[in-house]
């Protein structure tokens, strides 16, 4: 488990650096064929140490706001807060801000930099459907993603993700609006035109890659950490059943923060590409591997 921890923390360094040096790239190469010299590259570096600080200390505030999560205090829903508070208690962690989604989805996510800057967001839909055991369960298993430092990374993820898609939406647009000292070079523009058009083109199946850089391990990990935490793996077996049976996808979904939920917040019924790009594994398998620990 440590082993997890520790290798978790390495790879939020390391998909800082990579995306760094890749948005670095995109500006030299904005640079080079506008003629702008190392400007280019000097603005893209600031961008992206700015969202990336961004990104790893107000994360967590864009995925709660895109999710329409509200925060809630023990006298809002005394029952939910005192279900996180006692697990917390048990998993000896500090308790983090708790939030509603309002939506009748059975779903949930957590998210932050660290346990002691860590916020839980739960579906109206989970606390009304789910039995006490099987929301213990969800709470247990995004309570690990805290302990595990799993919400660093995946945090870190959308903003990561956002910064491709604005440089290469930005690039396009420069061309059609006939910025820069070579736009009346055609085969500058001619190259820049298609490089912006590829890079559009690879920004769905880049943003897709990342988010399969946070292994899909995770869930099963945290599927075993909950399972522990609550010594009762049936409850999570269930929920994840029930899920499965309503297959019901979040009002406010999001691509960028599907890989926060406890289950893919779209439709499951979409096999686009088949699992190769799933940023969650089979919640069949899932189920399997719970009833195997009883």
């Amino acid at each position: 488990m440590y082993n997890q921890i520790d290798a978790n923390k390495r790879k939020t360094v390391l998909l800082i650096v990579i995306f760094v040096a890749f948005i670095v790239f995109l500006g030299w190469l904005f640079g080079y064929l506008y003629n702008f010299g190392y400007a280019g590259l000097v603005v893209a570096a600031m961008i992206s140490m700015i969202m990336s600080l961004f990104g790893y200390y107000r994360g967590d505030s864009v995925a709660l706001w895109s999710s329409g999560a509200k925060p809630i205090s023990a006298t809002d829903n005394p029952y939910v807060y005192r279900m996180v508070e006692n697990l917390c208690i048990t998993a000896g962690l500090p308790m983090p801000k708790v939030h509603i989604i309002a939506d009748t989805a059975i779903n949930a996510f957590a998210c932050g930099r660290d346990p002691a800057h860590a916020s839980i967001a739960i579906t109206e839909g989970a606390i009304n459907q789910l039995e006490n055991e099987e929301l213990e369960g969800v709470i247990a298993h995004e309570l690990s993603h805290i302990k595990n430092y799993d919400i660093r990374l995946m945090t870190i993820v959308i903003i990561l993700v956002g910064i491709i898609a604005l440089l290469t939406d930005f690039m396009l647009r420069a061309r059609w609006y006939g910025g820069g000292r070579r736009s009346g070079n055609s085969q500058g523009g001619g190259i820049l035109m298609l490089v912006g058009i590829i890079l559009l083109i690879l920004s769905p199946l880049i943003a897709n890659l990342i988010k399969l850089a946070v292994s899909r391990k995770r869930e099963y990990l945290a599927d075993a950490s909950g399972a522990l935490l609550t010594r009762y793996p049936e409850g999570l077996a269930r929920a994840l059943e029930k899920i499965a049976r309503q297959n019901q996808p979040l009002q406010r979904a999001s691509a960028a923060t599907a890989h926060l939920f406890i289950a893919n917040p779209f439709s499951g019924g979409k096999k686009f590409l088949g699992n190769a790009f799933a940023t969650h594994p089979p919640i069949e398998e899932r189920i399997k591997l719970l009833r195997g620990m009883a």
